[in-house]
C-alpha cells in the first residue's frame, strides 16, 4: 500500500469516525434535553479544530513524517501483502475507539462528544501528511510503501524507484519536437 494513500485513508477514517461520533452525541443529547451537553460540545469541538489546525500546519507536518520517510528501507520490490489488509492492520484501533466511544454515548453522550474532539484534531493535525509525502516523492522520484506490521509495531517504509517518473516538473518548458 502505498504511504500516501495509508494517510489518506487514515484522514478520512478519523473524520467520518468525527462526524460518526458528533452525531450520536447531538442525538442522545437531544433526546436527553440536555442543551448544557449540546453547547459544551460544541466549544470543544471547536478547540479541538482550531488546535488540530494549528498542530496540522506545514513546517510542522514536514518534521512529524521526515523520520519515518528517513528510515525507509530500499527496495526493488513491493511489499507482498494487500493495500486493504495493511490499512486494515493499521487502523483498526481506530475503528474500535469509534465503536466504544459510540456505544458508551447511550449512558453519557459527553463520551461520543468528547471522542468527536479527539477526531476532529487529529483529521485536521495529519490532513497535509500526504501532500508532503507525494512533494518528496516528486523531488526524488520515488514511492514510499507500507511494510505490514501490527498497529502497536512502528511504521516501517520502502523506497522504490518511481515508475513512470519521466514527466516534466509543473512550470517547465515542453521538449522540443522531434527534427522531421
Amino acid at each position: 500500500m502505498l504511504f500516501v494513500d495509508l494517510l489518506r485513508v487514515t484522514v478520512l477514517l478519523a473524520a467520518g469516525v468525527a462526524t460518526a461520533l458528533g452525531t450520536v452525541a447531538v442525538l442522545v443529547a437531544a433526546q436527553d434535553a440536555n442543551q448544557a451537553a449540546l453547547v459544551v460540545a460544541g466549544g470543544w469541538w471547536l478547540v479541538a479544530g482550531v488546535g488540530g489546525a494549528w498542530l496540522g500546519r506545514s513546517r510542522r507536518t514536514i518534521e512529524a513524517i521526515s523520520r519515518v520517510l528517513a528510515g525507509a528501507r530500499t527496495a526493488n520490490s513491493l511489499p507482498p501483502e494487500s493495500p486493504g489488509r495493511i490499512a486494515f492492520l493499521r487502523l483498526w484501533p481506530v475503528g474500535l475507539f469509534a465503536v466504544i466511544a459510540g456505544g458508551l454515548a447511550a449512558v453519557a453522550p459527553q463520551v461520543a462528544a468528547i471522542g468527536a474532539g479527539y477526531a476532529i484534531g487529529f483529521a485536521l493535525a495529519w490532513r497535509h501528511r500526504d501532500s508532503a509525502v507525494t512533494a518528496i516523492e516528486q523531488r526524488d522520484g520515488v514511492r514510499f510503501y507500507v511494510e505490514p506490521s501490527s498497529a502497536f509495531e512502528p511504521l516501517r517504509l520502502v523506497r522504490t524507484p518511481g515508475l513512470g517518473r519521466d514527466r516534466m516538473p509543473a512550470g517547465h518548458p515542453p521538449p522540443p519536437p522531434p527534427a522531421t
